[in-house]
Parts: C-alpha cells; structure tokens; sequence
C-alpha cells in the first residue's frame, strides 16, 4: 500500500475532499462547458433517455420471431448487461469527472487510439440516427396528413431541433425533463391498458389472462425444432441490445452534471428502474396482452403506430380510439431523440477536440457555452433525411441506417475496456475502494463477464445472413461496423505511433 506522505495519495485525498466540481471547465481555447443541468434533469434523463421507438415499435419484431417467454428473457439478459455498462461507467464518472464523454475515458486508460475511435464511433451513430429520426417524425405526421411531401415535417423539425441545441445547456435540460415525463407517462397509460386488456375490460370482453406465455412462448425462427426456437431467442436477444441503445448517453450528460460526486451516483441508481420496470414490465406486459401470431403483428412495417404491437394488441380489443393518440405521442419520443442525437454530437466533437483528436474548431463555444460549431457540423448529417424523398435513394438511406445500428452495440464494448483500464489504474495505485463515490458490484468480474457476452452478440448479430442463403447485403450492415473500428484504432495508431497506457502512469488526479 502507499504511505500517506507518498505524492499520488496526497493529491487524491486533496482530490476527494472537494465537495463540488467547478461550475465551468476551461477549454482549452478559453471557453467553458458550463454545469447548468439540474439534478432533477439528470434524474429524469437517466431514466428516460433511451426511450424510444425502440420500444414502443421494435419490440414487435422481437416478439413475432421468438415469442412471448424469449423476449421476456431477452429483455432480461440484455438488461442484466447494460446494468453493468452504465454502472461502470457510473462509477468512472463519479471518481473523474470529465467533459470528454466515455471515450475520453479510453483515452485516458487505454490507449488514445481506442479513444480516438471510440469517439467517431459514437459521434457517426448519433450524426447518422439524427436523420433516421428526422424521417421518422415526418413518416409519424403522414398517418393524418399523406397528401403532403415528407420533407416539409422533415424541415420543421430540423430547424426546431438545431435552435434547441444552440440555446443554454439549462434550456435544453428543461426542455428534455418535460418530454421524458411526457414519455414515463405514455408508457404507464399503455402499461394500465396493457393490463385491462388481458383482464378482459376491453370491449371485446375476453379475458387473456397468461394464454399467450402458454401457446407460445418460445417461437422457431428461420429453422424447425430446438434450433428454431434457440435462433427465436436469439433474434429477440439482438433486437432488445438495439432497442436499449442509447441509455449509454447519460455518460455525455455527466458532463454537464453539477456536483457530479453527488449528481451521478444518486441519478446512476434509477438505471435498474428503468430496466426493471420500463423494458422487462413492458414487454412482459406486451406478451399478454397480443399473440406473437396476430395477423397484424406478422404484417406490420413501418415507422408510424400501425406498426406498434402496443397499438395492435389496443385494435384487436376493439379499442378504436387509442391508435391516433399513440402515433403523437410516438412524434414526442422522436422530437425528443432527434434533439439527444445533436446534443450527443455536439458534446463528442468538442471532447475530440480536447483530446487533439478532431480540430479545433469545435471547441468553439457562444455565449450560452455550446459547441455550436461542433452542433452546427452534425447538423449537416440531418440532410440525409431528405434521401428519403425518392424511392432509390431511401433503399440506399435503409442500408445505411442499418450499418450504423452495430455502432451502438461496440459502444458498450468501449465503455468496458475503458473500466478495466480505469480499474487495473486504481488497483495499481492503490486507491482506496471505500474512497470511489460510485461503486459497481462484483468488480472487476462482472465486467469481464459483460465484455465476453456483449462481443459474442456483436460477432453473432448477422447470424442471419448466413442461414439458407447467403445474403451479402446483411452480411454487411451487420459487420462492416466492427470493420470500421478496427480500421480507426489501427490506422491511429500507425500514424500517432501510440501505446497502451500504462496503470502505473495514469494521471488519477486531472481530468
């Protein structure tokens, strides 16, 4: 162990008696980040950032390919993970705060390399789904309005979205707190009618009860027999890994946390609710109440609320009603994804900027303390909404969209390999475990555990395309994401001549 006159510890006990963080953080271009979200902020967007139609229309897919009992365990397992990643990063956050996002983390205590390429991972995902989210808002508002052209809800949007991210990092706070409340509350009327439904208070009077988790629970999926209902499961394993995407960005949120020692593990704490009773309820829930084998539910495609199994389950009762109100409240989880998407972008490049991996210019901030040249470049992604105006090019704009879904998935795998680093860092040093404000359960074991899980989905996520007939299109979307990244951290690393940082040399002191 250190003594306690050694430098190291003296500094960290210095460190850890501060009780807050300072308001503002320089840049090194003279701006400041400034801490302006509240707690309440930071609560409600821990629990409700990741909300989407994610949920409310993929789960469908899920469902119809492996049944009522294998998404309710998919659910599960995924959750399980993404407990995990979200509490390491957690934990990081709470003992080194910094304005760089998780992939400063792995600049930090891996190798700038990962760092370098973990920031562009996350900054392209988040760039590219700004536009699939634009889309979707303009396909939500044809379901009343088909007559006119896509592109004018498409540049409604965009415009609101870029103003929302130029003003005060406060407004934008406030902003998302109502919309994550307008979220929680959709859910929990979906979830109550869920339950009428099933109870038999619908208007069709019948009573569901568990049917459905009886006459089909596990669904073969592509093959016959035990390994159809196996390749079910695991159809419905990568669409929920999909689905909770995005739960990740409180990481960039922590930036902007104030007193993060406090703010981050009181906010860090709501994820297991989130996961118990937002996704795993929800899907318990949507297994009652609609049979994987409705003719809607295998027929359904789309964006809008047809495409909903909540919505189908409310039809097939006979509720009449509900369907239209669903579709706009689908525009309110939209809306608000598509604002995330640029907060996230804007926020990445000015953490790739700090760590001289993209230019400098995106460290510019106005006067409310925004990056907004970092905001007004990955604006420009949003054009790609447009390609949906014409047929070929919205096949072309599928393709890409799809590509970048796996970028998400080696998010995760980023922010692990950032906590083992951070962890041998802190083991190497020998900080004391009772003195990390946050602490993850069963560290550093359930990591490496995640980590293992996490890269056999990532690897096996295109399973599909090799099954019957080889589908090259598939095979790309699903894997040409690990090629990219694998590209970025070899690449950077030729060129910078990188290597990996050592445990022993890691600043536990500065950001």
């Amino acid at each position: 162990m250190m003594k306690e006159s050694d430098p190291i510890r003296k500094n960290y006990d210095e460190l850890i008696s501060a009780t807050e963080i300072p308001d503002e953080v320089d840049s090194p271009n003279g701006g400041n980040l400034k801490r302006d979200f509240k707690q309440r902020h930071v609560t409600m967007l821990t629990l409700a950032s990741a909300i989407g139609t994610g949920l409310i229309i993929g789960s469908g897919t899920a469902l119809k390919r492996g049944g009522t009992v294998s998404i309710f365990l998919a659910y599960i397992f995924t959750g399980s993970l993404l407990l995990v990643v979200i509490y390491s990063l957690a934990e990081m956050a709470s003992f080194l705060p910094m304005q760089k996002g998780f992939s400063g983390y792995c600049t930090k205590y891996v190798d700038p390399a990962i760092g370098f390429a973990a920031g562009w991972n996350y900054f392209l995902k988040y760039a590219v789904v700004l536009s699939a989210n634009l889309t979707a808002a303009g396909l939500v508002i044809e379901y009343w309005r088909d007559d006119l052209n896509i592109g004018i809800w498409i540049s409604i949007l965009y415009v609101l979205v870029i103003a929302s991210n130029y003003l005060s990092v406060r407004f934008y706070g406030e902003l998302e707190y109502w919309l994550a409340a307008a979220k929680l509350l959709v859910l929990a009327i979906i979830f109550i009618v869920c339950i009428v439904i099933t109870s038999g208070g619908a208007p069709n009077h019948e009573t569901i009860g568990f049917r459905f988790w009886r006459e089909t629970p596990f669904l073969p999926y592509l093959v016959k027999g035990s390994t159809g209902k196996f390749l079910g499961w695991w159809a419905c394993v990568i669409q929920s890994l999909f689905g909770f995407i995005g739960s990740e960005m409180v990481g960039i949120v922590f930036g902007e946390a104030p007193n993060p020692r406090e703010t981050i593990p009181k906010s860090s704490r709501q994820v297991i609710f989130r996961i118990a009773f937002i996704y795993i309820l929800g899907v318990f829930l949507l297994g009652l109440a609609v049979s994987p084998q409705n003719p809607l539910l295998v027929k359904a495609g789309g964006t809008n609320a047809n495409a909903s199994p909540f919505v189908i389950a409310i039809k097939s009762s006979g509720i009449e009603i509900l369907p239209s109100f669903i579709n706009a409240c689908l525009l309110i989880f939209i809306a608000s994804s598509a604002n995330t998407d640029l907060y996230i972008c804007s926020r990445q490049l000015y953490g790739l900027a700090q760590d001289g991996a993209a230019p400098r210019i995106f460290l510019k901030l106005n006067k409310y303390g925004v990056p907004f040249i970092g905001c007004l470049f990955a604006a420009i992604f949003g054009s790609l909404a447009y390609l949906n105006e014409k047929d070929t090019a919205s096949e072309v704009f599928g393709y890409i969209t799809s590509t970048v879904s796996i970028f998400g998935v080696i998010n995760w795998i980023y922010i692990l390999v950032a906590y083992i680093g951070y962890y041998r860092a802190i083991v190497e040093q020998h900080v004391p475990r009772d003195d990390i404000p946050f602490r993850m359960w069963w560290q550093p074991y359930s990591t490496y555990v995640a980590l293992f899980l996490i890269s056999i989905v990532t690897i096996f996520n295109g399973y599909s395309a090799f099954i019957h007939k080889f589908n090259y299109k598939l095979f790309i979307t699903s894997y040409v994401g690990i090629v990219a990244n694998v590209v970025l951290i070899i690449g950077y690393k030729i060129w910078h001549k990188t290597s990996f940082v050592k445990p022993s040399e890691v600043d536990l002191i500065n950001p």
